[in-house]
């Protein structure tokens, strides 16, 4: 028992021979530097743990499969070191090696250590000293190098890679973590995310990698806000990643059959709320589309694929639509607009006939729409001509019926967003800016219209119930000079204004439809966003402005001067526009003096700095939409485009008010089956989607073109691997057979010397020399050929 307890406790000791003899092949004295004479497997010493893991990483690394066998067999080496192996085997791309590291880990029974958390190790002190980054398995190192041989190897052997947890997790694991090493904490989270973000992880684990890249791609996104320390480099690089790959998988599509199957079904049930939004009759559903789109997958939506698609489902049966000329569209647009009351009247008495099926193509529906509004803000131009040419009746108590009238249109709008908001959907809705704009428009309308309606009704029941009285007088006969300015009338005006400007910015809403004032309306809303600039600016300018105040308040002696009016000098200073006598006061030297330098500092602050900033950040974000116009002009246009696919909505304002018989039968059918309590089954709100199987086997069709797609991707990417190889194989053949041009050159020079060193000693070297740079730099050119 003794001698069994000091053969097990004896370590075997690292010999110095052990690395030349990797390196130089020789198995038989590695062999013998590792036989031990008993046939036992002894255990390393841990002093030497670090070079023993060097001559397994060498072993490999050189691609010398009896040596490594030979350690495996003669060593016995724990998990953190096979682990450590694994990944060299893995950064040089040795599924064989690969394949017996991993038998040798399902021998030790150690496999499932490698499905541990990223965070157990960052607590493991040895991988400070290894060349691999924190948190970097075998797994998330074969995805970041997109080894689909070893990837598929991995997981087959029930390798995975946890999903990350939230930012703000407050788990134990993640406190530790954080407590312990925060900047290991972060890199072992990146270092996941590159894993999970990686094409060969998508296209091996995931059961639909498009719809996998398109989730992964906002959480990315969502992840730049919520760590700004590594926005650039790490998770917006990532998120463009899955965006390519997205559409790179879509440009693997070989037929019309596999783009409908793909763009028509997203086959996830959390998609309830893009499913709920019918289409008009004949429109498929588009849900992976407009998921797309909902997830800002520009690229995506971009793409000739699916534009080809939105644009024929846009014409719909008006094939000659696309090819026309532009006079020929601006004639049937200005026809349209002119002959709109009637279209809405066919439409309304036979909405299924063949005009109504007309009026129905998204591309009439858009035209009607448009004419609709151009009539609106034509009528508001109008009144306000109106009412310069009637001013002294509008800016009475005289009510006119016509001006009232007028304002119950948007009670018809406000009719139009609440049927929009009910085929969309709340959420939906508000996610859209211009809905935003139309709902406060809409509001500032109605409370224009509210307040001019009570002053009419509380003028006539104060009229009514005490003729003559002062309240009486006020609300009916008196003039504006005398109005108070709270005057519900005085708000109703300025709300009224307000709104009809807000209104012709709404028009901006139909610029995508066209290419040029689509972009310029995209750089156009792209510049607003650069005016939290005006945060800055108004922050320097109020400090300035407290300044100059204080300065001259104590020395104002006319009562015009003050807090409005230093404002009012400082703002229009900005313009170039000021009176410079503001400042100047002789007879008080020192705050004169003072003044003028507060004001020299503002106008240098503002005026040349901060303003030419703002200019040159408007500049750059023009010159950002304009290098990529085609994509942000052809994503704008899609959310118009399937704005307009939505089923009802037809008829415009003010004629959508007016119950037509289609929208009787449909109440009466919801009354029918309230009545007779029906519970039939729900049918699906789409046309059926056109593939090459039956529709029972529609599903399985699916998930066959999404395996096609995969599989071609995967053939693709090794196809491109394989020429990148068989580049570089060329290019080292032609540099080697340079190399040895120049050798055999270089031998015949030298030969010549050697045989007439005494007679040409001198000249002969330098046209040697010459002749040996000659070649090269022959040999240099044609490797970089």
């Amino acid at each position: 028992p003794e001698q069994w307890r000091e053969i097990m406790n004896k370590k075997m000791w690292f010999p110095p021979e052990l690395i030349s003899a990797i390196e130089e092949g020789k198995i038989e004295l590695l062999c013998g530097l590792l036989k031990t004479g008993d046939g036992i497997i002894r255990q390393l010493d841990e002093s030497e743990d670090r070079q023993w893991r060097e001559a397994l990483n060498l072993s490999i690394c050189l691609g010398s499969e009896d040596a490594m066998d030979a350690l495996l067999q003669g060593v016995k080496f724990d998990f953190r070191q096979i682990h450590e192996a694994l990944l060299v085997a893995v950064d040089t791309n040795q599924p064989r090696v690969v394949k017996r590291l991993l038998d040798r880990l399902d021998q030790e029974k150690g496999n499932k250590m490698d499905v541990r958390s990223f965070s157990q190790a960052i607590f493991d002190h040895s991988i400070d000293n290894s060349q691999f980054a924190p948190g970097v398995t075998p797994l998330t190192l074969a995805c970041q190098k997109d080894l689909y041989d070893i990837v598929t190897m991995l997981t087959q052997k029930g390798h995975v890679i946890p999903w990350p947890h939230k930012i703000s997790c407050a788990c134990l694991e993640c406190r530790n973590g954080r407590q312990y090493d925060l900047l290991k904490f972060s890199l072992s989270r990146i270092n996941t995310y590159r894993g999970i973000a990686s094409r060969a992880y998508l296209t091996v684990t995931a059961n639909d990698a498009m719809l996998q890249a398109f989730r992964l791609s906002r959480e990315l996104r969502k992840l730049s806000q919520k760590e700004p320390e590594f926005k650039q480099p790490q998770y917006l690089a990532l998120e463009l990643l899955c965006q390519d790959f997205a559409v790179e998988l879509l440009g693997m599509c070989r037929n019309q059959s596999e783009v409908t199957t793909i763009l028509n079904s997203c086959g996830d049930e959390s998609q309830d709320s893009i499913e709920e939004q019918a289409f008009e009759e004949g429109i498929p559903s588009l849900s992976r589309l407009r998921l797309a789109v909902n997830y800002n997958q520009k690229q995506f939506v971009a793409h000739p694929i699916c534009q080809q698609v939105l644009s024929s489902i846009w014409c719909g049966n008006l094939a000659g639509w696309r090819g026309s000329r532009t006079a020929w569209k601006l004639l049937v647009s200005v026809g349209i607009f002119l002959t709109m009351p009637l279209l809405c009247l066919v439409y309304w008495i036979a909405p299924k006939s063949k005009v109504g099926k007309i009026l129905k193509i998204p591309v009439i529906k858009f035209l009607l729409h448009s004419a609709s509004y151009l009539w609106f803000l034509i009528t508001l131009l109008g009144e306000s001509i109106t009412m310069e040419m009637y001013r002294d009746k509008f800016a009475s108590r005289e009510q006119n019926i016509l001006h009232s009238s007028f304002h119950m249109v948007w009670v018809v709008f406000f009719w139009y967003e609440c049927k929009e908001v009910w085929i969309e959907g709340l959420r939906s809705y508000f996610l859209d800016w211009w809905n935003c704009l139309d709902m406060m428009v809409l509001s500032m309308y109605l409370a224009s219209f509210v307040l001019r309606v009570l002053i009419m009704l509380k003028g006539y029941f104060l009229c009514h119930e005490h003729s003559g009285t002062e309240e009486c007088v006020y609300f009916t006969e008196t003039v504006r000079d005398n109005w108070h300015q709270e005057d519900p009338q005085l708000i109703a005006e300025v709300l009224f204004a307000v709104t009809s400007m807000l209104s012709f910015t709404r028009l901006a809403y139909i610029l995508p439809a066209h290419e040029s004032l689509g972009t310029l309306q995209i750089s156009i809303g792209k510049m607003i966003d650069d005016m939290m600039f005006m945060f800055i600016l108004m922050i320097i300018g109020t400090a300035f402005l407290c300044g100059i105040n204080n300065v001259y308040v104590p020395y104002v002696i006319s009562p015009h001067l003050g807090f409005n009016e230093t404002f009012h000098f400082l703002f229009w200073t900005m313009f170039g526009v000021a009176n410079q006598d503001y400042v100047d006061m002789p007879q008080f030297v020192l705050a004169e003096f003072v003044g003028r330098i507060l004001y020299g500092i503002f106008t240098l602050v503002i005026v040349i700095v901060l303003l030419n900033m703002l200019i040159a950040m408007i500049t750059n974000s023009f010159q950002k939409i304009e290098d990529d116009a085609d994509v942000e002009w052809k994503f704008a246009r899609s959310k118009l485009y399937l704005s307009y696919f939505r089923e009802g909505l037809t008829m415009p304002v003010p004629f959508n008010i007016i119950p037509s018989p289609k929208a009787v039968f449909y109440i009466l059918g919801i009354f029918r089956q309230i009545c007779c309590c029906c519970t039939c089954n729900p049918e699906n709100k789409y046309p059926p989607v056109a593939s090459m199987g039956s529709e029972d086997s529609q599903f399985p069709y699916r998930q066959q073109v999404i395996r096609a797609l995969v599989q071609r991707y995967i053939e693709s990417a090794r196809r491109e691997f394989e020429e990148t190889k068989r580049k570089i194989g060329n290019r080292i053949t032609e540099l080697s057979k340079a190399t040895f041009r120049m050798h055999s050159d270089v031998n015949v020079v030298r030969q010549l010397l050697v045989d007439d060193v005494h007679s040409t000693n001198h000249a002969f070297n330098k046209d040697g020399s010459s002749l040996l740079r000659k070649y090269i730099m022959g040999a240099k050119n044609n490797f970089r050929g």
